[in-house]
């Protein structure tokens, strides 16, 4: 069958000239050859940004060559500049952010810090969400933690509560008890706040101490023993 159909027919098979297509866009070389009885095949995609993207930069066989009508006709492409994909870059630290970026092509830009509960110097945010496709070489952005927020808590008024009322309503706000100081009361009762430091009305943030100045019961003995 080979020998007695086929191979006649190929040798005996009317030959055409290649016509030159690099340079045009990938409709028009797929029409010129079609034209020209041949079949036109994108092959493969190179990524050139100093060239068209979509533009046929090497054909093969190449423009001139003699060859048989149905010849398919390899092309390659130019998709433009290098694709990267973003990799997720939350959670990681700068550092590991940069090296990720960098193994695909891509550059860390701008480092933004912004309060968070996550943990300081830890990525939030990112400018582009991971599998986003960009040109090779493009910078990402990120936004990084600088830990929790300052100055968000306000300081109640304490003054004329009891030591245990104090304590309470510190320990909700997530304050600590500081240094707390005793002084002689004749008017008040024990254990009852007269100031405290911060005052009422400042900022604070989680965790700080609060100092509190405390009345105690007095000494008549000791009171007396001044006079």
């Amino acid at each position: 069958m080979l020998n007695y159909l086929i191979m006649p027919w190929y040798v005996a098979a009317p030959e055409v000239q290649v016509p030159k297509v690099t340079g045009m866009n990938q409709m028009q070389a797929m029409q010129i050859l079609e034209e020209n009885d041949l079949e036109g095949l994108i092959g493969d995609t190179t990524f050139d940004s100093r060239l068209k993207t979509g533009y046929i930069v090497i054909q093969k066989p190449q423009a001139g060559d003699i060859v048989k009508e149905g010849r398919r006709v390899y092309l390659v492409v130019n998709g433009g500049s290098p694709k990267a994909r973003v990799p997720d870059l939350k959670g990681k630290s700068v550092v590991d952010a940069k090296f990720a970026l960098e193994r695909v092509g891509l550059k860390l830009g701008d480092t933004i810090f912004a309060p968070s509960q996550t943990p300081k110097d830890i990525i939030i945010s990112q400018e582009f969400v991971s599998n986003t496709e960009l040109r090779k070489g493009q910078t990402v952005n990120v936004t990084v933690s600088s830990g929790a927020e300052k100055g968000t808590l306000t300081i109640p008024d304490l003054i004329g509560k009891s030591l245990t009322e104090a304590e309470t309503i510190l320990a909700a706000l997530k304050l600590r008890v500081g240094k707390i100081n005793y002084q002689p009361s004749f008017q008040l009762l024990p254990n009852t706040i007269i100031d405290h430091y911060p005052t009422a009305g400042m900022k604070a943030s989680e965790g700080d101490f609060v100092d509190l100045f405390v009345t105690k019961l007095v000494d008549i003995k000791e009171e007396s023993e001044r006079w």
